[in-house]
């Protein structure tokens, strides 16, 4: 039987989702978890992957077991067992062939900004000052985003994706209270295509990149051209969608 689990974690700790050799991940620490709770060697596959030190307020991964599960007790189970930066909202069954990764149908992330100094945020957000930040012009520039469907500029180097297309379906800039937060959601995203989005953004922001100078660092599909890329604390992914049958089991 197939399971997913929904989780949320703080990635201070953690060299990204997932399993790097000799580093800390997200991935073999639920993975050992599981494996010692249900007596088996456990593997689970991600929704995606987060960089190091990347959050997520919502992520999921499957995984698969041959017997029946008491789901509750097992999310009770797990987040007595897991170390305190990682939260289990719900383990479900879901349909055999339903795939944590291929099947999400969408996914948003949040990069978010504290414009003062904050003990309480400083491993969530980056601080910057927002005297002398366009906030407006950031927000013309996100909308471009909208426009365009290969983004190649704004993705890690050496990566191995077949394509760059992604459909995006919102970019915007909001403040709430001292922070100002980045929102976007598309079908998929690159190896590090948020935090470059964000960092070039901020070049709009600063006056250092006009809005038509920032469409054609997207026409270039040069990642040379594009801001450099915002560290990795203030990232969150924050929901992952799913088709609703996925979860309809007989």
């Amino acid at each position: 039987m197939r399971y997913f689990i929904e989780l949320s974690y703080h990635g201070k700790m953690y060299h990204g989702w997932q399993v790097q050799p000799r580093e800390n991940s997200v991935q073999a620490t639920v993975e050992n978890a599981l494996s010692v709770l249900l007596k088996d060697n456990i593997s689970v596959v991600g929704c995606g992957r987060t960089d190091a030190g990347v959050h997520a307020k919502q992520f999921f991964l499957h995984f698969d077991y041959e017997n029946s599960i008491d789901e509750k007790k097992l999310k009770f189970r797990l987040n007595s067992f897991l170390p305190v930066d990682i939260a289990v909202f719900r383990v479900i069954q879901v349909q055999q062939d339903a795939h944590a990764r291929f099947h999400a149908i969408s996914r948003s992330y949040q990069y978010r900004i504290s414009m003062e100094k904050n003990v309480f945020l400083a491993d969530t957000a980056l601080l910057m000052a927002e005297n002398g930040l366009d906030v407006e012009k950031m927000n013309a520039a996100a909308q471009l985003l909208l426009k365009h469907e290969d983004f190649k500029c704004f993705s890690r180097s050496k990566t191995d994706v077949k394509t760059y297309l992604c459909d995006i379906s919102e970019a915007f800039w909001k403040r709430e209270g001292k922070e100002l937060i980045f929102q976007i959601s598309a079908n998929r995203f690159l190896r590090n295509m948020v935090r470059a989005v964000v960092g070039t953004l901020l070049e709009v922001g600063k006056h250092k990149l006009s809005i038509p100078e920032f469409e054609e660092v997207i026409k270039s599909r040069d990642r040379t051209r594009a801001g450099a890329s915002v560290k990795a604390k203030g990232l969150f992914l924050t929901k992952v969608d799913y088709p609703d049958e996925l979860f309809k089991v007989s």
